[in-house]
Parts: structure tokens; C-alpha cells; sequence
């Protein structure tokens, strides 16, 4: 018998019904609507979820190990984080500090972590040009904005770090010279432009990688929301739909903040999905974007732990997005377009005239050592996950899902994996609640960013 699968956030918040409105999907529609499952099949990998991670391991699996996987997915391809997000293919997948990681794994294996991280930049752009791929790819760069004086003084000592650690190189630009380089707001104290990844239209993307799987011969079946995961007694696994079963030798999770409590059990309380809010103005001609003198297209945010990120789009338009919502039930959806516009209008005050034509939200996820996961799902032999990017899925989940690839396949790529993405995923104390301390933990943060 199917099981209701167990969610920490309102209902709304997964009810593939309900519209997402988002910008992406005023630029490009889905291209391809895949069916139901409908019956029974087999197959040597089955994989659930259709975003960058499920994806990513589907094509890799097809492409280098001569598999036939199956994707199911609850929705469409791309409904979830993967087609909603802000497209930054940046260094990034984790919050901790460079001191407690050091603290837990060692010094040798933070160089190894950063390196994991460059490197799952660069496997979107080996994406983007195997499978020609248009994704409205922009210049590369990553900017850096200061919101406090002592977070500028540390940037030349941050920059000379992370050269260390990934090579890549970066500059410091003084509050005063900003202006000329077109990255004007209100409260930045400076920036660092830094020499790594490049934005892109995560829908494009997204759809760019289900097309490839597709060529390369695997299925992917939509609105087939698996609701029960079986152990059959020769190991493989059966994968329950509404209106069929797949049987597979092995199995990929690729749900990340979509994931559910009870789906498999051991799931509950090892993640935690955080609502994340995007806003996007009606496009700005050159005189409207000289008022604000923003004129660079590459990705920035700034160096909040309740993190703004914003880029201007191809079209002129400006996006912004940010935390805040402890929950997706129709007030906080209601309340929170003010709250990101607020934000948006103090960082940008020559655009507070500019009309938001979208506004919407989506889940991240974050893991309780802050660091992604990539590994086995508890003692099930064949089964493997990735998980919890803490919004830098574009770069983290196609990295990962290229790594479950081997991983399900038993060849594992010669790729960088840290120890700390392979260590084992730890479940949240009191974790039935919490989501409740979501608040508290965001008010905490923001007292820290003053």
C-alpha cells in the first residue's frame, strides 16, 4: 500500500497544482510534457527527482556507463528548485566556517573541499558545451559586496585565501571606485570581484539536460510521484506511482529540499528545507539602469548571513532574492513580496519607481554539519543521494549528480569528494520541530549581520 508522504512545510508548499509565476517560465516554456507512468517497467537505475541532481545522474549514467535509468518525478521537469532558482553557477554548497571544518576533517581535506567546489562549477560548463546546451549563459565573475566596513577590510586577506585554496584570482574594488564600475547600491563599503562561474537561465538549463537524457536514451515520466519504496528480497528496489511500479538494481534520491520525512524513513529529520524569495522588476532601459549606475551582468550578493543575491538579466531587468519565510502557507506567501521588495528598495533607491513584475519561492536545503551530502542512504546496498547545496544548487547538484553516476554504476569517478560531503548525514535534535526554530535561528543571524 502507498504511503502519504510526511512534509515540514504547509501543503502548499508541494502541491505541483498551484502556479510557481516565476520569471523563468515567462521566458521559456517547458518544451516537452512527459507522461504518467502508467504500468509496470525495469531498470537497472531508477532515479527520483527531475532536477539538476536526478538529471545530471541520469545523463552521466547514459553517457559514460551505457545505463538506460528512469527518472520520476512528481511534477515536470524543472517544477522544483532546479527551474526556480536564481541561476548562479558559483563556488559555493555550504555554510561553515573555514575553522570548524578544519576542526572536523583537517586542513588537507578544506583545500580538497574548496577544490570540490571550483570544480563542480566547471562540470556545468562541460555540460552547457558537450550538449550544446543555450542557457543565456552570462560573463563569467562573481561579485562580493561589502555591507559593513570590517567585511571590506578583510577582503584582501579573504581574496589572497581563496587564490590559495582554488586558484582563483580576484580584485578588490574601494567603496569610492564602485560607481565607475558600475556595481552601485546603497550600504556597500566595497567588493571583490572574483574570476569564477557565470550566471545562466536555470530553466533553459534544466530543460538543456532533460533533452540530452532523452537523446541518450533515458525515460523520464512526470506527474509520477513515488509514494512507496520497496526492498525486494533478491535487493532490488520497487518504486511505487500512483499508477505504476518501477523496478530497479539500484536506486538515486534526488529530491534535496523537496525531500520528504517518511520516503525512505531514514530520511526524516536529516534535512532542512529553508524558504528562499525571488523578486524580478519589469526591464530597465539604459537610462533607468544609469540612475542606479548598476551596469555589470555577472552574479553578486553580499556578505549578510541572511544573504541578498541579485543580477541584472539579459533583458534589463533586475533580480533579487533573499531568506525570510518560515513557512510556505498562503500568508506567509502573501506577506512576503513586501519584505523582499523593502529590502530591494533600500539597496537600490533610484529604482523604488520600478514596478516588480515576479515575485516567487522556492526550497533550499541545508544539512545539520552544513556541508552537502553525497553517499549511500543508510545501510541499503545500491542506493545513494545527494543532498542540501545551501543555495548553490546549479554548480553542487550537477557535480553530485555526476558523482552518483559512478557511484550507482560502481565506477566512481576520479572527481574530488571531500570527507566532509562523504561524511555520514546526521539527523537534527528534536528534529519534528525543527522547522519551529527557524525564526529564532533568522532574527539570530540578522543581529550578526549588523
Amino acid at each position: 500500500m502507498s504511503q502519504a508522504l510526511k512534509r515540514i512545510y504547509h501543503a502548499d508548499g508541494y502541491d505541483t497544482a498551484l502556479p510557481v509565476g516565476s520569471y523563468w517560465e515567462s521566458v521559456v516554456r517547458n518544451p516537452v510534457t512527459d507522461p504518467a507512468l502508467d504500468g509496470d517497467l525495469t531498470t537497472d537505475v531508477a532515479i527520483i527527482g527531475a532536477g539538476f541532481t536526478g538529471l545530471s545522474a541520469a545523463l552521466h549514467l547514459a553517457q559514460d556507463f551505457g545505463c538506460a535509468p528512469i527518472v520520476l518525478d512528481a511534477a515536470q521537469v524543472g517544477w522544483g528548485a532546479s527551474g526556480r532558482n536564481a541561476g548562479f553557477n558559483c563556488v559555493g554548497g555550504g555554510k561553515i566556517s573555514d575553522a570548524a571544518y578544519t576542526a572536523r576533517w583537517g586542513a588537507a581535506d578544506l583545500g580538497l573541499y574548496y577544490t570540490t567546489q571550483r570544480r563542480a562549477t566547471e562540470v556545468v560548463g562541460e555540460l552547457l558545451d558537450t550538449h550544446a546546451i543555450d542557457a543565456d549563459r552570462q560573463p563569467a565573475g562573481e561579485w562580493l559586496m561589502a555591507h559593513r566596513r570590517k567585511d571590506y577590510e578583510g577582503f584582501a586577506e579573504d581574496a589572497a585565501y581563496l587564490q590559495r585554496m582554488t586558484g582563483v584570482q580576484s580584485e578588490i574594488i574601494p567603496p569610492e571606485a564602485l560607481r565607475e564600475r558600475g556595481v552601485n547600491g546603497a550600504g556597500f563599503h566595497g567588493g571583490m570581484l572574483s574570476q569564477s562561474g557565470f550566471c545562466l537561465n536555470p530553466r533553459r538549463y534544466v530543460f538543456g539536460l532533460a533533452d540530452a537524457l532523452r537523446r541518450a536514451g533515458g525515460r523520464i515520466f512526470g506527474d509520477s510521484a513515488v509514494t512507496k519504496i520497496t526492498r525486494l528480497s533478491d535487493g532490488r528496489f520497487a518504486l511505487q506511482t500512483a499508477k505504476g511500479r518501477v523496478v530497479a538494481d539500484r536506486l538515486v534520491l534526488a529530491g534535496n529540499g523537496y525531500n520528504s520525512e517518511n520516503l525512505p524513513p531514514w530520511m526524516r529529520g536529516r534535512y532542512m528545507p529553508v524558504v528562499s524569495h525571488i523578486m524580478v522588476t519589469e526591464p530597465m532601459g539604459a537610462d533607468v539602469l544609469g540612475d542606479q549606475d548598476w551596469l555589470v551582468n555577472q552574479m553578486a550578493c553580499d556578505t549578510r548571513k541572511m544573504l541578498h543575491y541579485f543580477r541584472l538579466l539579459p533583458d534589463g531587468r533586475m533580480l533579487f532574492g533573499m531568506r525570510g519565510a518560515p513557512n510556505l502557507a498562503p500568508d506567509n506567501r502573501a506577506r512576503m513580496p513586501a519584505a523582499v521588495r523593502a529590502d530591494f528598495d533600500e539597496m537600490f533607491p533610484a529604482w523604488q519607481h520600478v514596478k516588480t513584475a515576479y515575485h516567487w519561492s522556492g526550497l533550499i536545503c541545508v544539512s545539520r554539519k552544513l556541508v552537502p551530502y553525497v553517499g549511500a542512504i543508510d545501510d541499503w546496498k545500491g542506493a545513494y543521494t545527494a543532498l542540501a547545496y545551501h543555495g548553490n544548487g546549479v554548480s553542487m547538484a550537477s557535480y553530485c549528480g555526476r558523482l552518483l553516476a559512478g557511484m550507482a554504476a560502481g565506477k566512481p569517478y576520479d572527481e574530488p569528494l571531500s570527507k566532509g560531503m562523504r561524511a555520514p548525514l546526521e539527523r537534527y535534535p528534536f528534529s519534528r520541530f525543527r522547522r519551529l526554530g527557524l525564526p529564532a535561528a533568522f532574527k539570530w543571524y540578522g543581529l550578526q549581520d549588523r
